[in-house]
């Protein structure tokens, strides 16, 4: 335990500044390719941040050598969404609540196209819904199903970019390897692939931490894939959260959390689908029940139109009352 702390307290302070890096760099990426402000946070961010998370499901699904390490999969690409869903958005809610005086507003509404928002909600808890009911069934075209998760991706990837073609996202702060005028396209990519990588990199270890903290007090594999490893595997789009909402730009943080989760509802669910059975215990079940009823409370309340940062921060309750009831199964 003395060994754990410390590693997981410094891969947990390096994704926080992988992140200030990578955000920053995505922004100049965003820019320099000509999409807006939403599509550079539903496309590009969220693709960077999720690759943690979607190699942790890839790596248990394909190459997991016995039925316990294929539902560790399963757990983790069930697990991400109730993540983002519920401690991700509160942290956004959270960071406003606090941030809004100090960004010169009156209030700490969300500067953000919220029926949008809603909109995303929406096919998001479509295509997890279906995710979810296939959990339920075995049958043998099942495997084949899984393509028609990574058509709904395509789709979904099409539209937020047509979408936003031709309207430019604002000129982000100067970058951090370039810190004067307008920077060279080289340098925005080299440093945002470094961030990348070390966020990649911090990430593995944060999970490693937990999962050996997890053995420490005694949970069993699939409950550490679904209680501990999505936390680890969601902390560079909370982080990335953070820091834009600093900035004054939720608009960014909730783009690439919704990205994320649409990444995490279609690619995860397509590996698994193709490489498993996919067939979901009590403990998965309960997570995609939960992470339904988050998504469902987001989606109505984003289609008021105006959303008070303070009213998402309840959303954090929701990953509790999940681990309660894990706990009492």
């Amino acid at each position: 335990m003395l060994q754990i702390l410390p590693l997981f307290l410094a891969s947990g302070a390096a994704i926080y500044f992988a992140a200030e890096f990578f955000v920053n760099g995505v922004e100049w990426f965003g820019r320099r390719i000509g999409i807006s402000e939403t599509a550079t946070g539903t496309v590009l961010a969220a693709f960077g941040t999720a690759l943690p998370e979607s190699a942790v499901t890839a790596a248990a699904v394909i190459f997991g050598h016995d039925a316990a390490q294929k539902d560790i999969g399963i757990g983790a690409a069930v697990g991400g969404p109730l993540v983002l869903a519920t401690i991700s958005y509160a942290v956004v809610g959270l960071t406003l609540a606090l941030s809004y005086r100090r960004l010169g507003r009156a209030d700490a509404r969300v500067a953000s196209d919220a029926r949008r928002l809603a909109r995303d909600q929406g096919w998001f808890l479509a295509i997890f819904a279906a995710k979810v009911g296939l959990g339920l069934f075995a049958f043998a075209f099942k495997p084949w199903l899984g393509l028609l998760f990574l058509l709904a991706y395509a789709i979904y990837l099409r539209r937020e970019i047509g979408d936003h073609r031709g309207s430019p996202a604002p000129v982000p702060e100067p970058l951090k390897l370039h810190p004067h005028g307008e920077p060279p396209m080289w340098l925005v990519c080299l440093q945002t692939g470094i961030a990348l990588a070390i966020t990649a990199a911090a990430s593995r270890v944060f999970v490693d931490q937990l999962a050996a903290f997890g053995r420490q007090v005694g949970l069993q594999p699939q409950l550490a894939a679904l209680l501990l490893s999505p936390l680890a595997t969601e902390m560079p789009e909370t982080m990335n959260a953070l820091i834009w909402v600093r900035q004054g730009k939720e608009r960014l943080a909730l783009a690439n959390i919704s990205g994320a989760m649409m990444i995490q509802a279609t690619v995860p669910a397509a590996l698994g689908l193709i490489f498993t059975p996919w067939l979901f215990s009590s403990s998965v079940l309960i997570a995609a029940l939960v992470t339904i009823g988050a998504v469902l409370a987001l989606w109505l309340l984003f289609r008021r139109g105006h959303v008070d940062g303070r009213a998402m921060i309840p959303m954090a309750g929701l990953y509790g009352v999940f681990a309660a009831a894990v706990a009492l199964a």
